[in-house]
């Protein structure tokens, strides 16, 4: 069985309060409209993980909640602080790390890192993954510790401003 993954950036942000730091950014109206739109976009094709990783940023965690609400999901969702802030080298790592148990799993964090690790791992050029972006990669593979540098295939890059 071949795995899957959902890379899902969080939804758009309030800039921070005055003194208020990053980690603490909440989703804008917006971002929170654009979360339900795209989780009911996957639900619609039948594109639900089996697991939810989110990194524990408020904006970040604030997505996967809202994805999981929309698709009535009875996964809890981990976090994963490592996340926030992170490179391609720990995005995978983390990956790396999933559970065989499941097939598809789903991974809410950050830009750069998101888009720069389904840029790696797909040999895709996507320039930037919008917040509440989705980037849904499958491999031929069954076991996610050997995911790695252009193994995998694109099949879905959709976020809300997109005309799909």
């Amino acid at each position: 069985m071949e795995k899957r993954l959902f890379l899902i950036r969080h939804g758009k942000a309030n800039h921070p309060l005055q003194g208020a730091s990053d980690f603490t950014r909440t989703l804008a109206e917006s971002g929170e409209v654009d979360v339900r739109k795209m989780a009911g976009k996957l639900k619609l094709k039948d594109l639900v993980p089996e697991i939810l990783v989110s990194s524990p940023a408020v904006r970040a965690l604030s997505t996967a909640t809202g994805f999981a609400e929309v698709w009535k999901s009875p996964v809890a969702i981990h976090t994963e602080s490592s996340i926030y802030e992170a490179e391609v080298r720990t995005m995978l790592k983390i990956v790396n790390s999933l559970d065989n148990d499941y097939q598809s799993a789903a991974i809410f964090g950050h830009n750069p890192g998101n888009t720069e690790l389904a840029n790696y791992l797909s040999n895709v050029n996507i320039p930037n993954i919008p917040t509440a972006g989705v980037v849904i990669i499958d491999f031929p593979m069954e076991d996610w510790k050997y995911l790695t540098y252009e193994s995998g295939t694109i099949l879905l890059f959709d976020f809300p401003k997109s005309t799909n």
